[in-house]
């Protein structure tokens, strides 16, 4: 355990915002945050736990306790011919994870490689790209219960899985720490690759169809279109895709020929948040110091020194401007604090 009082969060969010928090609860330890628990008097509007940190933006300080849990074991649990389960450390960087099960010839989450931030965050936002979602291949998360003070096992369907979504940032928001994941993978996995250009890439690549080459695929075409953190602050993809009624994503194909549309079920389809603000005008624009990514307009950028509230600002604009003429409301992934 490590414990800090005012406490710079700069290096712990992906937007490289200076802000600080009132204290700051480093754990690695399962039992020693346990203890540090049951004295804490925990209040829901007092608390924030991070990950990766590349879900925030902060537009001010925290006023109150971050903890940041860094178990990083896995542990293999228990397999047989169809299937392996996997318990893992919500410290552990996601895209090792990822890279560890295609090594070892596992499936279901080829198709989120790349994506920044730890095992962790991975059920609370439920990160999915390229067809999958994490929540498929979750079967439980251990937690600790702030509000009773206990170790808690939470079953896939009591997470409440949705798209970008769970009961981690709806009802149970801030008040269980996740320290283990444990997974269900695929030892014949089934290989998604009608969702965005995997296919073209992989055809690009001249190239067998495995694990392997379909992370190379989906790192490939990542880094094509998302900056690196580290040259450029960002938060990946700002914006959730908007789902609307069949009857008016009918009605938009009508007025712009050419509309991404994926249908959800029979009543509803998914529209491309992205393609939607390039066609405002957004995609490599800037206001201030934060800015629309030049080669994807899903992502919002710090092109050095913007605060959270800039990068706020340029979010509602483009919210507005998608709202005023397609009549759709897109929403942020990113939690804006």
């Amino acid at each position: 355990m490590k414990i800090s009082e005012n406490y710079s969060l700069k290096p712990y969010n992906t937007f490289d915002i200076d802000v600080c928090c009132k204290y700051f609860v480093e754990a690695d330890d399962v039992k020693g945050l346990l203890d540090f628990v049951a004295a804490y008097e925990w209040n829901p509007f007092e608390v924030l736990i991070l990950g990766g940190g590349s879900d925030f933006l902060f537009t001010e300080d925290f006023d109150g306790t971050v903890f940041y849990p860094v178990m990083k074991d896995m542990v293999v649990t228990g397999e047989d011919e169809q299937r392996i389960k996997v318990r893992v450390g919500a410290g552990v960087v996601w895209d090792d994870f990822v890279a560890w099960a295609v090594g070892h010839g596992y499936g279901g989450v080829e198709n989120l490689s790349l994506i920044p931030g730890h095992v962790g965050a991975a059920p609370v936002q439920n990160v999915g790209a390229y067809g999958m979602e994490a929540g498929n291949v979750i079967e439980f998360v251990e937690a600790v219960d702030l509000e009773k003070a206990q170790c808690v096992k939470i079953t896939a369907a009591e997470c409440r899985f949705a798209y970008r979504d769970s009961i981690f940032k709806q009802e149970w928001k801030n008040r269980f720490i996740i320290t283990h994941v444990t997974f269900c993978l695929s030892k014949n996995p089934q290989f998604c690759l009608d969702y965005g250009n995997v296919k073209g890439e992989l055809e690009k690549m001249e190239c067998e169809i495995s694990l392997e080459t379909v992370r190379q695929a989906i790192i490939r075409i990542r880094q094509a279109k998302l900056p690196d953190v580290k040259e450029l602050p960002n938060a990946g993809s700002f914006f959730k895709n908007p789902v609307v009624s069949r009857a008016f994503a009918g009605k938009l194909a009508g007025q712009y020929p050419g509309i991404p549309l994926y249908p959800v079920d029979g009543e509803r389809c998914k529209l491309a948040a992205g393609w939607l603000i390039e066609q405002c005008g957004w995609k490599g624009k800037t206001l201030g110091r934060a800015g629309v990514y030049e080669k994807q307009a899903l992502v919002l950028v710090n092109h050095g020194g913007a605060s959270g509230l800039e990068i706020s600002h340029l979010a509602n604009e483009i919210k507005k401007s998608v709202f005023m003429k397609f009549g759709v409301m897109i929403e942020p992934e990113v939690y804006v604090l």
